[in-house]
């Protein structure tokens, strides 16, 4: 009889029981490397001028708390805007007077930071652009979005002829040549439309999103 055989077995089990235990380990290391970095990249993702401001400026710029231009005062951040973004973007970066570096919260990256000011400035008689990322693309604005920030300014009232939103009677003429007629007018401009209703940075996409949505919303039952 063989008795090298039991031993045999149990140098086999032995061995495989180490094979599970380290590839369990490393599947354990993997899926958790996987979830950090899965939460990494969440908190990467930079937030816009808005969120910022209602999560941490508006603190004191919305009431002018310890002397901050108050947002929606257009003579106080007439004064600022003149300065022009790069100077705002270092003050907020250093800290003046009684704000403190980052406005109190240093995870806000550059771009978040110039994106604050930029939205204060615009909510306060500017019209600034908002700085797109350095490091990843921005998505595309809803149609809703595109229309609220510049197209209900002509569009709202019928302003220079513009169709009005809810008018049906006055966008049917429009379509007749097509709806991608209708994007490459707003791209290209037309009538008393400046190219991309005078907002250089909207994307063709964004174009199209917003005339879909003015559309849709004068084509609805009333």
């Amino acid at each position: 009889m063989d008795t090298r055989w039991p031993s045999a077995c149990r140098v086999a089990r032995t061995r495989a029981h180490r094979s599970i235990k380290h590839w369990g380990l490393t599947l354990a290391v993997t899926l958790a490397l996987a979830y950090t970095n899965g939460v990494a990249a969440a908190e990467a993702v930079e937030r816009a001028g808005k969120q910022v401001v209602d999560e941490v400026c508006v603190k004191c710029h919305g009431t002018g708390l310890n002397g901050a231009p108050r947002i929606g005062d257009g003579t106080a951040w007439a004064k600022r805007s003149a300065q022009g973004l790069s100077s705002l973007t270092s003050h907020a970066l250093e800290g003046i007077r009684n704000m403190p570096p980052h406005g109190g919260n240093l995870t806000l990256t550059d771009v978040e930071l110039e994106r604050a000011i930029t939205y204060m400035v615009n909510q306060s008689g500017g019209l600034w652009i908002e700085p797109s990322s350095r490091t990843r693309p921005v998505a595309d604005r809803t149609g809703e979005d595109v229309v609220k920030a510049r197209c209900v300014e002509c569009h709202g009232a019928g302003k220079s002829g513009a169709p009005r939103v809810g008018d049906r009677a006055a966008w049917i003429p429009r379509l007749k040549p097509g709806f991608d007629s209708l994007v490459r007018s707003a791209i290209n401009g037309h009538g008393g439309m400046p190219p991309r209703g005078g907002m250089a940075n909207l994307t063709d996409a964004e174009i199209r999103n917003a005339i879909a949505y003015m559309i849709q919303d004068s084509s609805a039952a009333k």
